[in-house]
């Protein structure tokens, strides 16, 4: 049985979609294959891997993808997490069942030392709710 494809999107795909990927990776297992990428890609952020870090969650495989990288993919569900992304992939041509748009505000905006840390714990909050109405609809099914 092949695994639902899960694509997180945010403009840079240098921190929020860089942690749902490997958030979701932490907490699904096997059960989802994860992916990011970004509508204007940069570099991953040194405070998001610190909060991942911090958390106990691997990030070796972590990279910054451009989208036009998943063009012909197909997702199951694909879970935006920024108002430019949002905007940019309105015309993306890759196919999903499912979309999300979660506007986790940008940490690096943020003039806080946890800034990065408290953008983690609610794509870990949205992400724990997401499984769990997942889990519910395979129990289902």
């Amino acid at each position: 049985m092949t695994r639902p494809n899960v694509l997180f999107l945010c403009n840079a795909n240098s921190a929020r979609s860089l942690m749902g990927e490997a958030l979701l990776r932490h907490l699904a297992g096997e059960r989802f294959a994860a992916f990011s990428a970004g509508s204007q890609p940069d570099q991953p952020h040194e405070l998001a891997l610190a909060a991942l870090h911090k958390q106990g969650i691997d990030t070796t495989t972590l990279a910054s993808k451009p989208l036009e990288e998943f063009t012909g993919e197909h997702f199951e569900t694909v879970i935006v997490l920024c108002d430019k992304a949002h905007q940019a992939c309105r015309d993306w041509p890759g196919s999903h069942d499912e979309y999300l748009y979660w506007d986790i505000r940008d940490p690096r905006q943020i003039d806080r030392p946890d800034a990065y840390e408290q953008a983690l714990q609610e794509i870990r909050r949205r992400l724990t709710l997401w499984l769990e109405l997942k889990a519910q609809d395979t129990s289902t099914r």
